[in-house]
């Protein structure tokens, strides 16, 4: 999903095709990628542990997320914090969330609260979970990709399952310099190309889809009214 010629984000990557992004925003992420050449110390990135299981959960609203499992990052990778019992796993991912070709691939300061259901979890966040383990290795962006591309292409990774979405509800969120909390939504992911299918990016359309090559799905979003903690997020526009 987060391969576009501006790279706002995970969740924000394809409102420069729906024009909603000044054109100021491609000089800034030109910027971008002169601000985050490389990996920045790897303390950069960590969180303080309850401070990210605060942040993990907020994804969500808490009907779902008090009873989620909650992982967190660590020198070795995500490990969990809190065992769950609904199915749902809530992680605050990092900048390596976004496409290898993103200016903001090692931005420190991105954080992005997701709240899995099982589906999503088994099969979608393993490539995150993949890519976290890559770069805690130390291996360049392009080594990241490609052993993405041929861990999907070997099916070393599972299979997209049916019916995996996401919350991405988290008031805290921060997608990048540009979009920072953006809008509270919803994803729902589909294998394949497969936007024109729901109707998609069309005038009234509440669906925003965008294909993301690289882990081999089209992410569906609707946005949101509310955050998670029930208060009002921004106003929408089409």
């Amino acid at each position: 999903m987060r391969r576009n010629e501006t790279v706002i984000g995970r969740a924000a990557c394809l409102c420069a095709a729906l024009g909603w992004i000044p054109a100021g925003w491609i000089a800034q992420a030109q910027d971008a990628e002169a601000r985050y050449p490389r990996m920045a110390p790897i303390e950069q990135y960590m969180m303080d542990r309850e401070a990210e299981i605060a942040s993990a959960r907020s994804a969500a609203p808490a009907s779902i997320s008090a009873d989620a499992e909650v992982m967190v990052l660590g020198p070795k990778g995500y490990e969990t914090a809190v065992k769950g019992k609904n199915g749902f796993v809530c992680i605050t991912e990092r900048s390596w969330a976004n496409a290898s070709d993103s200016p903001e691939f090692w931005n420190p300061k991105h954080r992005s609260p997701n709240c899995f259901n099982e589906a999503a979890a088994k099969t979608f966040m393993q490539v995150y979970l993949m890519k976290t383990n890559l770069v805690l290795e130390g291996k360049s962006t392009a080594e990241i990709a490609a052993a993405t591309a041929s861990a999907l292409a070997k099916r070393e990774l599972p299979a997209l399952a049916t019916g995996a979405m996401d919350y991405m509800m988290s008031k805290q969120q921060y997608l990048n310099d540009r979009a920072k909390s953006w809008h509270p939504h919803l994803m729902f992911f589909v294998s394949g190309d497969a936007g024109k299918s729901w109707g998609a990016n069309l005038p009234g359309s509440p669906i925003i889809a965008t294909n993301d090559p690289e882990e081999g799905v089209t992410i569906f979003m609707v946005l949101q009214d509310e955050w998670s903690d029930g208060t009002p997020g921004p106003a929408i526009t089409h």
